[in-house]
């Protein structure tokens, strides 16, 4: 059987400013051909450039000893990234490196399917079977509905809302699959990230694969432009952000870790050592922060900690909480 490991160690830390956080291009290759070309680069490269520095060398300094410290205390690697969609400022810690994203694609496969499926269209309803269900692991909703089924867009929610295998799994056929949502995030200016398998299977990385696999770096632009008003019309934002405000399997990640009265909507993911949580944070009266915390324990047989995102969003959050 084939287990999750950890795929990177250590960290350095850098800040930064995404570039293409704010909209999508076209004319991207096609799916077959952006696998090719990331199947054949090292478990750490990543397609974002970094510029100059642009948070204070202090900060940034405190920023590195303090998850440097959470590393140590966990025995785990931890990647963030947080950047202010209005300035651009950027804390970063292990930004390049790859980690399995688990569960958290699927706000990212909702936003696809609110992208690509027309309003009319989204209402279809669907079914599966219990084999169906018992295949595809935690599934609280679809479990529920196996006689009656559900349309697309209460799959698309169960997904996000409820982190249900099956509604991923279902939603993605809709999208045309995992390489489907993976030149979908191509498209909108995301190379790095590798959609390969639905669930269960996304959750489980061979050592030195990218499938299945993200940086904190691509996460963070890939979902400060999902949820910048452009790349989905302004109702279907709005749709995408009350169900991650809906999250149920959030509360001691982000949410635990950002200052009290910032509002938190996000998506979670969490398999064997690797727990991650993304998600865009608005301060009172400040501009919305975009942030990736992305985790693994370094000994593949250990179990997550919740703790430990929850401490390493804090961390990040607080370079902005001024």
């Amino acid at each position: 059987m084939r287990r999750a490991l950890p795929l990177v160690v250590g960290g350095t830390v850098a800040a930064l400013v995404l570039a293409g956080c704010s909209g999508g291009s076209s004319g991207g290759p096609t799916a077959s051909a952006t696998s090719s070309a990331r199947s054949t680069s090292t478990p750490t490269s990543t397609s974002a450039t970094t510029p100059p520095p642009r948070t204070d060398a202090a900060t940034t300094a405190t920023v590195r000893r303090a998850l440097a410290g959470l590393e140590r205390q966990y025995d785990a690697t931890v990647g963030v990234v947080a950047t202010d969609t209005v300035t651009g400022e950027t804390v970063a810690y292990n930004g390049d490196r790859r980690f399995g994203y688990a569960s958290t694609i699927k706000a990212f496969a909702a936003a696809q399917f609110l992208r690509s499926v027309p309003a009319d269209a989204r209402n279809e309803v669907v079914h599966w079977t219990a084999a169906d269900v018992a295949a595809a692991g935690y599934s609280p909703v679809t479990e529920q509905h196996v006689a009656d089924g559900l349309s697309y867009e209460q799959l698309a929610e169960a997904a996000v809302r409820m982190s249900d295998n099956t509604a991923l799994n279902l939603v993605l056929t809709r999208i045309g699959g995992p390489s489907g949502l993976d030149a979908a995030l191509t498209e909108l200016g995301d190379t790095t990230t590798e959609v390969v398998h639905g669930e269960p299977d996304l959750n489980t990385i061979e050592p030195g694969s990218t499938e299945d696999t993200t940086t904190p770096a691509a996460f963070t632009a890939a979902l400060a432009t999902v949820l910048d008003g452009r790349t989905l019309d302004r109702a279907d934002t709005a749709l995408l952000v009350d169900w991650m405000g809906g999250n149920a399997t959030g509360d001691a990640l982000i949410r635990a870790g950002a200052p009290d009265g910032w509002v938190v909507v996000d998506k979670s993911g969490g398999a064997g050592p690797i727990r991650n949580d993304v998600a865009r944070v608005t301060p009172p009266g400040g501009d919305p922060i975009v942030l990736s915390v992305l985790t693994t324990r370094n000994d593949p047989d250990a179990a997550y900690d919740d703790a430990l995102v929850a401490r390493s969003a804090s961390v990040a959050l607080g370079a902005f909480d001024r």
